[in-house]
């Protein structure tokens, strides 16, 4: 029976556990998903053309790396040291690509460096408060540069900051948030911290009555 996660980092550590025997191999990387549908929605095309990206939530790091491969230089982070040593033994080769293992408001907050995109697919956008998120996203982005980010749709009538057990109901006590929102809300805070051109939708799933996926991209004047 799987160890209970003690706190939020060791419960990232258990995404996407591999259950096969040995060790893992590296997966194959053939495009660039921003939805939980295979083949649908947009593509890479999504963030323009940034010359630099950095990804918040990277996990196993295969959007990261399908950037790296068309030449854009990506920094990929991640709260997990599982989900980073992983990444980094499948790509950590990969010329223009650097894996970080580091807190989304933490690296923000301390680094130097800006982006001309920034990017989450279902990543720190959905289980980081936006209201701490955002601000230090626009101080870290190019002028011009973009934000995007995807998750699931909101559940319809339940929007904000939604807890959950992270280790079921009968494990150890562990609160897992995820910030959900509809795009109205979302352009009212992306306008409200300055950004600009801002495209926030629910792309429907291919099957209509399946969940959707919320799609936010916006760009910072300039």
């Amino acid at each position: 029976m799987p160890r209970a996660s003690t706190s939020l980092s060791e419960y990232w550590d258990t995404y996407k556990p591999y259950r096969g025997e040995g060790e893992q191999p590296t997966p194959e990387v053939d495009g660039f998903a921003w939805t939980q549908y295979d083949g649908h929605g947009p593509g890479a095309e999504f963030l323009g053309s940034p010359r630099t990206a950095l990804e918040l939530g990277c996990a196993e790091g295969r959007e990261a790396v399908h950037l790296a491969r068309t030449g854009v230089a990506v920094t990929a982070l991640d709260f997990s040291t599982v989900q980073i040593a992983r990444a980094r033994r499948w790509w950590g080769g990969t010329p223009g690509l650097t894996f970080v293992h580091a807190e989304a408001c933490d690296h923000l907050r301390s680094t130097e460096a800006a982006y001309d995109a920034i990017f989450s697919v279902w990543g720190a956008l959905w289980f980081t408060d936006p209201e701490e998120l955002v601000p230090l996203i626009a101080r870290r982005l190019i002028p011009g540069g973009v934000l995007a980010f995807s998750q699931a749709e909101p559940i319809e009538g339940h929007h904000g900051p939604q807890p959950m057990y992270g280790n079921g109901f009968a494990g150890r006590k562990l609160t897992v948030v995820r910030w959900s929102y509809g795009p109205g809300w979302w352009a009212d805070l992306l306008k409200r911290n300055g950004f600009t051109d801002i495209d926030a939708q629910v792309l429907p799933a291919p099957d209509p009555g399946d969940v959707g996926t919320l799609l936010v991209r916006a760009r910072t004047p300039g």
